[in-house]
């Protein structure tokens, strides 16, 4: 038996995430199909994180266990070959076998895309979330210190989040301009359901003059939703990077 990690870049535009569904497509079932027909194999690949309907990936980790004298360059280009060309096998190593993607993943990075424009883009539909209102992005990169630290991330998640426990840690949260594009890039050591989107919806309120620029602290120890800001759509969101490193602590992501 064999334990495979694997790095894994997607545009999640098509799929209903990363998590198999019963009614919808996928990354996870196209992974496996694609693993069973170049192995003739079944197998159950195990993901770092579920990624909602929409949402993209730079480098997701996914681990699986096969019986197969398959080589690491085997399944990278055996994989690749029959992978829809909105999927992609970056690496592939082999790890012990006890190497679990999502349990032993101790903490995460997303960065969340606007493009900042009056004027709509078609290379980035899909791929960007589009804003027309100003972004003062060193106001908000300044605001975002605020969500750096442990805290109950309660008010930044989603009403339907089934999390007992809220608290998490965030390590870094920086914004800044790239000409058109206004990028946010958070890291931490798990993340609640919808918590990057509705943290980068509060900076967006916030920008908007809708909520107060030293307003975080107070919502983050009111545990209200409702104080938050929006919910901003999917398609701006990426996961950029998985970390395995025992001395962050361990969460599942978004």
């Amino acid at each position: 038996m064999t334990n495979f990690k694997i790095i894994l870049a997607y545009n999640g535009t098509a799929y209903h995430g990363w998590q198999r569904q019963n009614n919808a497509l996928a990354v996870q079932q196209v992974l496996e199909e694609a693993i069973l027909s170049l192995t003739g194999q079944t197998v159950t690949v195990n993901g770092c994180s579920r990624t909602d309907a929409g949402v993209h990936a730079r480098r997701f980790c996914a681990s699986f266990l096969i019986e197969s004298t398959i080589t690491c360059r085997g399944i990278v280009f055996g994989l690749n070959s029959k992978l829809p060309d909105d999927i992609s096998v970056l690496e592939c190593e082999k790890v012990p076998l006890d190497f679990h993607a999502r349990y032993m993943c101790s903490g995460k990075e997303y960065e969340y895309i606007i493009h900042n424009s009056e004027i709509k883009n078609p290379f980035y539909k899909d791929t960007a979330y589009r804003s027309w209102f100003p972004i003062d992005e060193k106001k908000l990169d300044k605001a975002a210190q605020d969500f750096v630290g442990t805290h109950d991330f309660k008010a930044m998640c989603s009403t339907d989040c089934t999390k007992e426990n809220t608290v998490r840690t965030i390590f870094s949260f920086h914004v800044r301009r790239e000409g058109e594009l206004v990028i946010f890039t958070v890291s931490g050591d798990g993340f609640l359901y919808n918590m990057v989107r509705i943290m980068v919806g509060t900076l967006i309120f916030i920008n908007e003059g809708k909520i107060g620029e030293t307003q975080i602290p107070d919502i983050l120890a009111s545990k209200d939703r409702t104080r938050g800001g929006k919910t901003v759509p999917p398609q701006g969101l990426y996961l950029n990077e998985v970390y395995y490193d025992k001395d962050k602590g361990s969460e599942q992501g978004e």
